[in-house]
């Protein structure tokens, strides 16, 4: 019988019959795994399961800690709930809103959720995983896809498939349920066993389960109200206008009234920014307003948006950068990588940044420094500040929200506001925007516009950026006074135009190539809009020019 040879990860090889299955070869593989099994990459290209090899072929092994399994078992894990809750009641409908921090915030309607009804759902999906229910994948021809959604009343999903150019739609069925989750799916259930649910107000659940940050276990569920608040306040908006899904978006593109629906949604950004203002304008002893959030959520148009509503109350705003507060680059911290760790407190001089700022706060003149990132050494600057009674420090930084940085200061004095954009428009009723991948699309856009990046380089880049964000922001949200959300519901159809060209730009030898083409994937069912669109002040202008 013919055999082909595989070379795994840690350079052994092995021979297998001809035609075998890439889930016998992983199960063969999975002992020396510390997690799980969720997918496979042949040759740097991620391939189903059940794919048979039919030639030699490098092959590594995905579980939750990498970012595309990771991508996976969530994907599989809101399936195998979706079919648990339809299995224990009839004639529900599953949501699934949002991520929240460490879960999916998801929503049942045709039920009230109680106690109780939490264990019933974690017991049948307990069920499907200890049965090791296939997760079969089929492709179907584009008309009957949009046949079959419209007959299942899941019109906003059979609108997406008529808006895409694909002949073909790839369909999961798990059990009696066909569904699709905008990527590759695990074979099986049998590894997606670690998740719990968490049982929040008006029938929504919090889909815990784990990931790299976490090591491979379930984190605990910690309530961020602001965030979930903020996404709500959203999504109600969007349901008033009558845009609560893609499709809605996507009609509002092609019969021209888009530009109508921008300019509202930059007014209701705008709106919140003057609330901001006024509510700090009320708190009469706040002297510095602390703003953090993480990478490419337009902090920077943000702070000056609300600098100039402070103005227009009467306050003269001085901003203070904590980046020019770094240490001198042999005295900053190095990461396990031996590398310079720029993103951790202690690369920062809080004792001369918290010397200054108490010296502002008592009228004191001061020289704010400017670090200079080429030497990477900090100087004090000629230009003297001094604070008045109508002055408000505006300082911008990563550790914002972190006690530590200001410890010196009374907390009477500090008012914190945590940035981050995400979208509350669904792009059906069980797929969403991600952040992430939204603020990862800003980047790539900006990064190549501004520095000449390629999109190969940011993406390598992006995994550290968010280990950092886990690390030094995340824990610290409870801290925030206010949350901001800096996303426009429109704003992927603008950033499509320029993003979509750079990802086509990674090669398929590119370790990051199905990155790229994931990216390319989740945009294809969004309408192009024109950027002529968007006004010279937008948070948008920040990232495309």
């Amino acid at each position: 019988m013919q055999e082909i040879t595989i070379t795994f990860p840690d350079g052994t090889t092995k021979s297998f019959s001809y035609a075998t299955p890439l889930y016998e070869i992983a199960e063969s593989y999975q002992p020396k795994m510390k997690h799980n099994i969720i997918g496979v990459k042949v040759n740097n290209e991620i391939l189903p399961m059940h794919t048979k090899l039919i030639k030699n072929a490098s092959v590594s092994f995905l579980d939750v800690t990498n970012p595309y399994g990771y991508r996976m078992y969530q994907a599989a894990l809101k399936f195998i709930f979706e079919v648990a809750v339809k299995e224990t009641y009839t004639g529900v409908e599953v949501h699934f809103l949002h991520s929240v921090p460490k879960g999916i915030m998801t929503e049942i309607e045709g039920k009230d959720i109680e106690k109780e009804d939490i264990n019933r759902i974690k017991e049948a999906m307990a069920r499907i995983i200890h049965n090791d229910e296939k997760i079969m994948k089929y492709n179907v021809e584009k008309k009957e896809a949009i046949r079959y959604f419209d007959a299942h009343n899941q019109h906003e999903k059979a609108k997406n498939i008529h808006n895409t150019n694909n002949d073909i739609v790839s369909f999961y069925k798990l059990k009696n349920i066909y569904n699709y989750y905008y990527t590759d799916m695990p074979y099986n259930t049998k590894n997606i066993n670690k998740f719990d649910l968490k049982l929040l107000e008006n029938n929504r659940i919090v889909l815990l389960y784990p990931s790299s940050r976490t090591e491979g276990s379930v984190p605990e569920y910690v309530h961020y109200e602001g965030i979930i608040n903020t996404f709500l306040e959203g999504q109600n908006w969007l349901k008033k206008m009558h845009i609560p899904f893609l499709s809605d978006l996507n009609e509002e593109v092609s019969s021209g009234r888009i530009q109508e629906f921008i300019g509202s949604c930059e007014l209701v950004f705008n709106e919140s920014i003057t609330a901001l203002a006024s509510e700090i304008a009320s708190l009469k002893d706040k002297k510095m307003i602390l703003i953090s959030g993480p990478s490419s959520t337009g902090k920077t148009t943000t702070t000056k948006r609300l600098a100039s509503y402070l103005k227009s109350l009467g306050y003269q705003t001085v901003p203070i950068s904590v980046d020019d507060y770094y240490k001198e680059r042999q005295d900053i911290p190095k990461n396990a990588k031996g590398e310079y760790d720029f993103e951790s407190l202690e690369s920062i001089d809080t004792e001369m940044f918290n010397q200054d700022l108490k010296d502002l706060l008592e009228g004191k003149e001061v020289h704010l420094p400017v670090y200079d990132f080429v030497i990477q050494k900090k100087s004090r600057s000629a230009n003297v500040v001094k604070i008045e009674e109508n002055s408000i420090l505006l300082i911008e930084g990563l550790h914002g929200l972190n006690e530590e940085l200001t410890s010196a200061i009374e907390e009477k004095y500090k008012y914190k506001i945590y940035l981050s954009p995400f979208i509350p428009l669904g792009i059906d009723r069980h797929n969403y925007v991600s952040t992430v991948d939204l603020r990862l699309l800003r980047r790539i856009v900006r990064d190549n516009r501004t520095r000449g990046t390629s999109v190969a380089k940011t993406i390598e880049l992006w995994q550290s950026v968010r280990e950092g964000e886990e690390k030094y922001i995340f824990p610290f949200i409870h801290q925030a006074d206010s949350i901001v959300n800096t996303a426009y519901a429109f704003e992927v159809g603008v950033l499509k135009v320029f993003v979509e060209p750079l990802l086509y730009s990674v090669g398929i030898d590119s370790p990051y190539y199905e990155e790229a083409r994931r990216l390319i994937d989740s945009l294809r069912g969004f309408y192009p809009i024109p950027s002529e669109y968007i006004s010279k002040d937008s948070i948008l202008r920040e990232f495309i020019g």
